[in-house]
């Protein structure tokens, strides 16, 4: 439910109908914009009497929510959220490019990677630690290692780091890792979500399961919203269909459709989404086109030998070349 206040609403009456939500167990969100005050209720507001609150003088309007997701809701939160990664930020017209190799392999391939891709504007550093494969016998990524070797490309090139959690007892190793990625498969793991969001209040990278429908996706933020950390970030990584040409379908129409019914931030991954490293700027061209807030591009500086994913990911010089033409679009990117 939400609660739409009058624009002379009187601060001791708002102070007192917050006062009185909370005493029925009704967390209170306020969001303050250009044209209006909304007070998103969450919790059980099933037995509420809409009337009883429709007549309070600092109310204009009340409304009940039909989707299951309230927090995540653009009704809930009119205005685009801004998540601060370390302060970079994103979304409400803040475009940012997350790149990196999809493993981190040793401190030297890192390092090398991590400043060719900020020389070309990349505003984020990625690269899995932890890494969840199909096969027990792939690469599984170098740990806790791993995570001290993005640590030390961070403070060398000074950009905020993006990394995978997939189990809770690793999260103590990320206490200097600025955005938390949560992957396809852990995309429903709803205990790890609950922890994530009770445990931490750092920016979460939040991918599509990929079986995954978009209520789904927004269900699974509302877990982490819910257990206390709003600073979610949306991100489609393409979906299993019957297409066997590309690894995975890209969705691109997600930008628009969640854009309508969220105002949390949406992240394009444009490397899992086709499998492939020739697809990636056509296709992180479209989705600056079509409006994305940001995208995570897997570079690597000899893909032939990557431990991990080397078929999808560019190299340096093409990703420099992405860049630019992704530069040349974004004043033409649709907007909301």
């Amino acid at each position: 439910m939400i609660i739409i206040l009058k624009k002379d609403a009187d601060k001791s009456q708002v102070e007192s109908l917050l006062s009185w939500l909370k005493d029925r167990e009704i967390t209170p969100h306020i969001s303050t914009g250009e044209r209006e005050t909304i007070i998103g209720c969450i919790g059980d507001v099933a037995k509420m009497d809409i009337g009883l609150v429709q007549a309070l003088s600092v109310v204009e309007n009340v409304q009940r929510i039909q989707e299951p997701y309230k927090a995540a809701n653009r009704k809930f939160h009119p205005q685009d959220s801004v998540i601060d990664c370390s302060g970079v930020k994103i979304g409400a017209g803040n475009f940012q490019v997350i790149a990196g190799p999809c493993s981190v392999e040793s401190e030297e391939q890192l390092l090398k990677i991590a400043q060719s891709v900020k020389s070309s504007g990349a505003t984020m550093l990625r690269g899995g630690a932890f890494k969840p494969r199909t096969s027990p016998y792939a690469f599984q990524g170098l740990g806790k290692k791993g995570v001290e070797i993005l640590l030390k490309a961070k403070k060398e090139t000074g950009l905020p780091i993006c990394t995978e959690l997939m189990a809770i007892e690793h999260l103590e190793y990320f206490n200097d890792v600025d955005v938390i990625q949560i992957g396809a498969r852990n995309m429903q793991n709803f205990d790890l979500l609950k922890e994530v969001g009770a445990m931490t209040k750092k920016p979460i990278l939040l991918k599509r399961g990929m079986s995954a429908t978009l209520q789904e996706l927004l269900m699974s933020a509302e877990y982490i919203m819910a257990s206390g950390n709003e600073n979610v970030m949306l991100c489609e990584r393409g979906i299993r269909t019957f297409e066997t040409a590309t690894r995975n379908t890209i969705d691109l129409t997600v930008i628009p459709v969640l854009k309508r019914l969220s105002h949390l931030p949406v992240v394009i991954d444009p490397s899992h989404s086709t499998g492939y490293a020739h697809l990636v700027e056509p296709c992180a061209m479209g989705a600056t086109a079509m409006g994305a807030d940001g995208l995570i591009i897997e570079v690597h500086n000899d893909p032939q030998r990557a431990l991990c994913d080397g078929a999808q990911s560019q190299t340096p010089e093409v990703f420099d070349s992405t860049m630019k033409k992704i530069s040349a679009i974004r004043p033409l990117a649709w907007r909301m």
